[in-house]
């Protein structure tokens, strides 16, 4: 374990973005460069059609409809999505001032690629190579520039976000796959290449420079909270990505990302509270919450989804199937139409106002859970607008990766 890993870890968290002052020193790198293809489940679950009766021609117009709208709509109003010069796009985070955050990017590209939008899929990877999000020298070479909400609820800070950094790697890998790597972008080998920075930035680097570390724990084999030795000893429950990892495993054939996966669920189940069911935003390696982050919030919408996409791709495990009946039975205890926002972990309400975000969440929960009120939360993602006005950016990333994966259209090719 390097030394920086062995301080007290529970200490405040610098989000902010490193600034660059030296040059990747190299590495003898032994990762194999060829990637080998992804084989997914079976078959995948189509709550939508096998709960609520939706045709399959219903289900793709629902889709569409939702895709359209967000990124080809009204630009003042409906679209998140927006195109620069005749190759670039970003996803927009409208609320916070028009911030370009790597989580909607990543999430815009795996929506691209599972609906087979080529063009919209590389305009946004163009953008998110080109400087305005990509690190092109110095200690973070390589990571990718975002925005990071703190735990005190202040203003968002530039930060260097592991999740987005996953969800490139995923849509690239399934792009690679779909598409090959014979056009104008590699996918393959831009998806090793994150890969490898995302495992060996200290490496590449000969040491922690400037705070830089890899993204993952070399001894725990966690995903950092950030890439930085301000986060030693913390995760995200919402970035651990098991589902994603096994994947990476076979196209890598690396075995680390196979430890990762079991590391991930391990923390999963030792962070959420045993009787709600609620992640917390930050947790200790261990699974202790962060003081601070111990509440359940939007952030942690994302580890729901988590949860389910492990269960899908995965196999998963049985927790997976038991946190999400826990999740709804608490959701349902609130009210099914009248949950809140944000909770403590043992279920005191925050905020009382309803966040269509969530209900995609718990509908993507109900997509693993075998409570008897699942359909539900299905329904409720099935009969929600398409969000619009300056809150449209979250809840309409989540919904479009809700529609597909309770339309059975997230899939490994």
């Amino acid at each position: 374990m390097r030394s920086w890993r062995l301080c007290a870890c529970a200490c405040a968290l610098a989000l902010s973005a490193c600034e660059t002052t030296v040059e990747s020193l190299g590495y003898n790198d032994p990762e194999s460069q060829v990637l080998h293809p992804l084989k997914g489940p079976a078959s995948y679950p189509n709550p939508f059609k096998d709960l609520l009766g939706q045709t399959d021609a219903d289900i793709a117009t629902k889709i569409d409809t939702a895709f359209m709208q967000l990124f080809h709509g009204d630009p003042a109003t409906q679209a998140i999505y927006v195109e620069v010069g005749t190759d670039q796009a970003y996803i927009e985070d409208i609320y916070h001032g028009n911030e370009v955050r790597t989580e909607g990017m990543g999430l815009g590209m795996l929506v691209a690629v599972e609906l087979d939008k080529i063009d919209e899929f590389n305009r946004l990877w163009t953008y998110s190579k080109s400087s305005m999000i990509e690190i092109p020298s110095g200690s973070s070479q390589g990571y990718f520039k975002s925005f990071c909400d703190p735990p005190d609820g202040s203003a968002p800070v530039p930060c260097l976000d592991p999740f987005g950094f996953e969800q490139f790697v995923m849509a690239l890998l399934l792009a690679n796959d779909r598409w090959g790597g014979a056009g104008a972008i590699n996918y393959g080998a831009d998806a090793v290449a994150l890969l490898h920075t995302m495992r060996h930035k200290e490496d590449d680097n000969g040491g922690v420079v400037d705070g830089v570390t890899d993204t993952f724990d070399a001894a725990t084999t966690l995903v950092l909270d950030v890439p930085n030795v301000s986060a030693a000893g913390v995760t995200r429950p919402s970035i651990e990505m098991p589902g994603y990892y096994g994947l990476w495993a076979q196209a890598t054939a690396d075995s680390f990302w196979t430890g990762a996966a079991t590391a991930g669920r391990t923390l999963w189940q030792a962070a959420a509270n045993g009787t709600t069911g609620l992640p917390p935003v930050r947790a200790q390696f261990d699974g202790t919450p962060l003081p601070g982050s111990n509440t359940f919030l939007p952030e942690g919408y994302r580890a729901q989804i988590n949860v389910a996409i492990d269960q899908i791709w995965s196999g998963g495990t049985a927790w997976n199937v038991t946190e999400s009946n826990r999740l709804l039975t608490f959701f349902s205890g609130q009210g099914i139409n009248t949950y809140g926002t944000s909770y403590t972990l043992d279920g005191t309400v925050i905020t009382a106002a309803r966040e269509p975000s969530l209900w995609v969440a718990n509908g993507i929960s109900a997509l693993v859970s075998t409570n008897s009120d699942r359909s539900d939360y299905v329904n409720a993602v099935w009969t929600m607008p398409t969000p619009t006005g300056s809150s449209r950016y979250y809840a309409g990333v989540l919904e479009l990766v809700g529609l597909l994966l309770l339309g059975g259209q997230l899939q490994v090719y």
